[in-house]
């Protein structure tokens, strides 16, 4: 028997025989921590490039890995094409090197789409997400060439966005599998919630899967996701890093500990008010200078809603 000193964590030698696969955790291209951005505005509905800056580079100072601009988060379904290049210049320019800037590409008109990734691709943009076409619901063979074409329109890793609950349609496990076959499509946003499908995805395919809900991150991990694109982590960065750090260092004990300690914090942000609206109002409570307006349909949280999520975030022992 191995000494503790000679362990590994390497799995079991007939495991890797057949189409299973394990990926790497360690090096993952987009790291392990993104948060999906916010778009602030200004009191006159402008974008607010100033305090998007500053929130981009608090967010790499506190552990992100990578940001996404434009993104559902981002209120991308009210912004202007100008705004979202815009948006991928003012990110890049804010935090540089340190972190990678992922363009939210996405409409549900295909030709839209090809456009809005090469716009990204041209303002510095290291990646796109690009979500199912939402509203059309097209079928499996329309979602493949969707994803297919888009990657096809600029030369910028992929992330697949699979999101339902958002979209009308999930994305079959046999399409992504077809589509991790491309050579620009190399991770997976996750917001299906369906276990068996995210492991088939990950043991054979080599895509880099990330929970796309901030309460999966222990159990999406622990399966073999790489990491999480959150909304949360707006406000509680630090302990998602540390949540992740554990796993990755195979300390369950500390991972239940912090998983535990976001939970009332993710119910807040998540469950009470759209994540746009929770974000920008929590980041204000908390001393961020940030304007909580956001556009059309969205509104603000109402007096009842703040006071729920006032209460979750009490419960966590949050002092505000």
């Amino acid at each position: 028997m191995a000494s503790d000193n000679e362990l590994t964590h390497e799995f079991d030698l007939h495991l890797t025989e057949g189409e299973v696969k394990h990926p790497d955790q360690t090096d993952p291209f987009f790291g392990h921590l993104i948060t999906a951005m916010v778009t602030p505005f200004t009191k006159d509905d402008r974008v607010d490039y100033d305090a998007f800056e500053a929130l981009a580079v608090k967010l790499v100072d506190e552990g992100n890995d990578s940001l996404v601009v434009s993104g559902t988060t981002g209120e991308t379904s009210t912004l202007e094409d100008h705004e979202k290049e815009g948006l991928v210049r003012a990110a890049k320019s804010a935090v540089g090197d340190r972190a990678k800037v992922i363009a939210g590409t996405s409409t549900n008109h295909t030709s839209h789409d090809l456009e809005m990734a090469r716009r990204a691709e041209r303002a510095g943009a290291d990646g796109q997400l690009v979500v199912t076409p939402y509203y059309n619901k097209p079928s499996q063979d329309g979602v493949l060439a969707h994803y297919q074409a888009v990657a096809d329109a600029a030369d910028l890793p992929l992330m697949i966005y699979d999101i339902p609950g958002r979209s009308g349609i999930a994305i079959e496990t046999e399409t992504i599998l077809r589509l991790a076959e491309h050579p620009h499509i190399m991770s997976l946003k996750d917001a299906k919630n369906d276990i068996t499908a995210t492991t088939e995805v990950l043991t054979k395919t080599e895509l880099e899967v990330y929970s796309g809900d901030d309460q999966n991150v222990l159990a999406w991990m622990a399966m073999g996701a790489v990491g999480v694109v959150s909304v949360t982590s707006h406000v509680a960065c630090p302990h998602f890093r540390r949540m992740i750090d554990a796993l990755l260092n195979y300390d369950l004990k500390e991972a239940r500990i912090v998983h535990g300690e976001l939970g009332p914090v993710i119910r807040g942000m998540m469950t009470r008010v759209q994540g746009a609206v929770s974000s920008k109002l929590v980041l204000d409570w908390l001393g961020f200078p940030i304007n909580a307006d956001v556009r059309l349909p969205l509104v603000q949280a109402n007096a009842h809603e703040k006071e729920l999520v006032l209460a979750d975030l009490r419960e966590a022992g949050w002092n505000l």
